[in-house]
């Protein structure tokens, strides 16, 4: 890494990171709702095949209702899981055209995620898909179901190989780094499959992705429910869908709880960004909005302890002393023993290329090994440098936690009216009725196909506030990061390629024209495929 030169176009940087986060951000539109989808298709069909089977014991004719029922939802899942495709192919060569020197540095750890996912996970799911779509009439219908499912599987699996090489770059486990390779090889694959960090991220993504489905469905059949049509589908749908998405939402807060404390634990930088956090200390509360406070919060998320320490930015760059008793150095100090894990480096290879003895290779190698923890940080030349931007974290973060606790009290209330649960369900109305979100008059009689369409028009958008607040919990995680591409290990500047800023700004409005029609495109088809409704038939 010493022999990378610094001297690169700067604006190679920011148009690189701009279309990395462009394409993202798009790709990040079609990956929830066809996690989301599958687990809804994959329940309808589910209670087809119960039924289907209840009706050959009984020696009745079948309702074709939940047949008909998934067909639908598949065929949405279907027209959203094409796009994904693209976007996330896209997503992954840009690691080799505008991030080669990071893709040098740590391919042979990266890549292998990456590798397992493309060849296993999305060999999976691209062969279920097919027999879902065309084998309704060619294979049985145990088997059909358990295609379903398995297409559902085979997508949540993709999802989990590329959060592990996420995870990986937030907190680097599993590898060493070989002076003589110049690269870092893995030493533990099961470290980097199975760490602590990719497996908060991925329950926490997955799950957050089970509420973007619940939302999809609950908004197409509120349509369906204010235009007095598919009241059936959209009905019983709707039950479906208000399961999945209160257990989801509260799935969301239960790990996102952990996900918090290990951003606390690995990357401490993060979460002062996204309190604001300038000094820190014991009994921190936590900010709601600036001038409310949630006393001990703060300190509870991040360490399971209502007086738990939590550093704060100035800490972070000056140094501080955990509550064990060990010693973290300040920035500049770190600063100082990255620079001269470099400097070791470069004096081991060129030692190394002269012939020197084994003892002069061994120390520059133990000065090596000894500060190669800061490596990262020898490349960093002003310390504040390493701190994100605090305005957007704080404020992406709270619309992300805000609209989570939105969806728990929608989708508990949403639960009660579906079911239409004895005692529970007429409090809830006569409440609604209090606060004037339902007319007084007959409210022991309303239930959710009977509400008011502006009911209705509330459901239909939240879907847009599902998708921003899912987007938000993305730019946190990755601008909560910068500026390093691994953390501590690599910087932005360091990883990006040495290419003319010009070319990638070429390729970036490229990419937004293309993903953008892409994006009317599918929402165009979807449109126009719930305007045709669900096509009925006979058993």
């Amino acid at each position: 890494m010493s022999d990378i030169l610094l001297s690169i176009d700067t604006s190679s940087i920011d148009w690189a990171r701009a279309q990395f986060a462009l394409t993202a951000i798009y790709h990040w539109l079609f990956v929830p709702l066809t996690l989301g989808l599958a687990v809804i298709m994959g329940i309808a069909e589910t209670r087809w095949y119960l039924a289907k089977k209840k009706s050959e014991r009984n020696g009745t004719p079948v309702d074709p209702f939940w047949r008909d029922t998934a067909q639908f939802w598949q065929k949405l899942f279907g027209i959203n899981f094409a796009m994904g495709v693209a976007t996330g192919i896209i997503l992954e060569f840009e690691f080799g055209t505008n991030w080669s020197n990071y893709s040098w540095f740590v391919g042979d750890i990266f890549g292998a995620p990456l590798a397992i996912e493309g060849i296993v996970a999305f060999f999976m799911e691209s062969t279920f898909v097919a027999v879902m779509f065309f084998g309704w009439k060619k294979v049985s219908s145990g088997f059909h179901l358990a295609s379903t499912w398995l297409t559902g599987l085979g997508a949540t699996i993709s999802a989990w190989w590329i959060l592990v090489a996420n995870a990986w770059m937030q907190h680097p486990v599993g590898c060493e780094f070989n002076p003589d390779t110049m690269r870092n090889e893995m030493v533990s694959f099961f470290d980097v499959a199975l760490s602590p960090f990719a497996v908060d991220k991925f329950c926490h993504t997955v799950i957050s992705a089970w509420i973007i489905g619940a939302v999809f469905t609950f908004a197409v059949c509120c349509w369906y429910l204010m235009h007095k049509r598919e009241t059936r589908l959209a009905t019983e749908s709707i039950k479906i869908a208000a399961i999945v998405g209160l257990i989801a939402s509260l799935g969301a807060g239960i790990t996102g709880h952990k996900s918090a404390q290990s951003v606390a634990q690995h990357q401490p930088m993060k979460l002062a960004a996204m309190e604001s956090l300038c000094h820190g200390g014991i009994d921190q509360g936590l900010t709601i909005i600036p001038g409310i406070e949630l006393p001990y919060a703060l300190s509870f998320m991040a360490t399971n302890d209502i007086h738990g320490y939590v550093p704060g930015i100035k800490a972070i760059l000056n140094g501080y002393t955990k509550p064990d008793g060990t010693e973290e150095p300040s920035v500049d100090e770190k600063i100082i023993r990255g620079k001269r894990a470099i400097k070791a480096l470069a004096a081991y290879r060129q030692a190394k290329t002269e012939g020197a003895s084994d003892e002069e290779l061994t120390s520059h190698l133990s000065v090596l090994t000894s500060n190669m923890p800061y490596f990262g940080y020898g490349y960093v030349k002003d310390k504040h440098d390493l701190v994100p931007n605090v305005p957007i974290n704080f404020w992406a973060f709270r619309f992300m936690v805000g609209i989570g606790c939105i969806f728990i009290l929608f989708f508990g209330t949403m639960t009660i009216l579906a079911f239409n649960i004895p005692f529970v369900s007429v409090t809830t109305r006569r409440l609604m009725a209090f606060f004037r979100l339902i007319p007084k008059s007959n409210v022991e009689s309303y239930n959710i196909s009977g509400l008011p369409s502006w009911h209705y028009w509330i459901a239909i958008h939240l879907l847009p506030l599902a998708y921003l607040a899912s987007e938000s919990g993305w730019i946190v995680a990755e601008m909560g990061r910068q500026p390093w591409t691994i953390q501590d290990m690599l910087p932005t500047w360091v990883a990006v390629s040495d290419i003319e800023g010009s070319s990638v700004a070429i390729t970036f409005f490229l990419f937004l024209f293309l993903f953008t029609l892409m994006l009317a495109v599918e929402i165009c088809i979807l449109i126009k495929q719930i305007k045709k409704g669900p096509e009925y038939s006979n058993a």
